[in-house]
């Protein structure tokens, strides 16, 4: 009952619920990042590669993206404001050939790391992604999964998804400071960077990014009143993010990016 009570604690706090199938349609008109997505470089920064983004890109072959995650991945009514559409929307403004890029969504609700890997071989059989990024961890801390456990889980998938051929990429938690006190959220961000360092893999930093923002007063991710208004400006921030993470990590240069 008590984990029951927190996740739906957790998915209100972010409000970010609703499955979404596909990220293609989003608009792919991208304005300037407004002064509240602003982030310390090192947030941004990982010395791990994304080999095979770098070849499509400069092959100009199609980049498929398949983003894995649970219902925080996506926005009540709003596909489009979703950071998986934010970043493809921002992807297709800076890549070339920016119609390539494609942003697809397989949402593992309440899943742990260990349930979901075990979808893994027959999804990336169906989809054949580029790029997996892998968000996971929430549900394991709620559940409080025994954290060793949970590190066994992700080396299994992130292990699948390489055989399968993708690049990967690790996303961890969402930083809620409603929830900090509830959940033991440490051992589970120390392992996904085990994980990271030992397959060489970037691992983009959400649980520190959400709280950066939230620490500098960027955003108020206490108060819930904005609801779903805050909720698309947070999630058009990690799109911006990721999309500048996915490009540095493949080391694209500006003949592959839009001047």
């Amino acid at each position: 009952m008590k984990a029951k009570v927190l996740l739906s604690l957790v998915l209100l706090c972010g409000n970010l619920a609703a499955p979404l199938a596909r990220a293609g349609d989003a608009a792919s008109t991208a304005p300037a990042a407004p002064p509240a997505c602003e982030l310390p470089s090192y947030l941004l920064t990982t010395e791990s590669q994304l080999p095979r983004v770098a070849d499509a890109i400069k092959a100009g072959k199609p980049l498929e993206i398949l983003v894995i995650g649970s219902r925080s991945t996506t926005i009540p009514a709003s596909e489009d404001s979703s950071y998986p559409a934010r970043m493809q929307a921002i992807l297709k403004d800076r890549l070339l050939p920016s119609e390539a890029v494609h942003v697809s969504v397989e949402i593992q609700s309440k899943k742990t790391a260990e349930e979901a890997a075990t979808t893994f071989v027959k999804l990336m059989e169906a989809k054949r992604p580029t790029l997996v990024i892998w968000q996971t961890g929430t549900v394991d801390a709620i559940r409080a999964i025994d954290p060793d456990d949970f590190r066994g889980a992700v080396t299994g998938g992130v292990s699948a998804l390489q055989k399968a051929g993708a690049d990967v990429v690790l996303m961890n938690l969402q930083y809620s400071p409603r929830t900090e006190t509830m959940i033991s959220v440490p051992p589970y961000l120390d392992n996904m960077r085990v994980v990271a360092q030992e397959h060489d893999i970037p691992l983009f930093d959400r649980f520190a990014i959400m709280r950066q923002w939230n620490d500098q007063g960027q955003f108020d991710l206490f108060s819930p009143s904005r609801g779903p208004e805050l909720a698309k400006q947070v999630h058009d921030c990690l799109g911006r993010a990721l999309a500048q993470f996915v490009i540095d990590a493949a080391h694209l240069g500006p003949a592959e990016q839009q001047n």
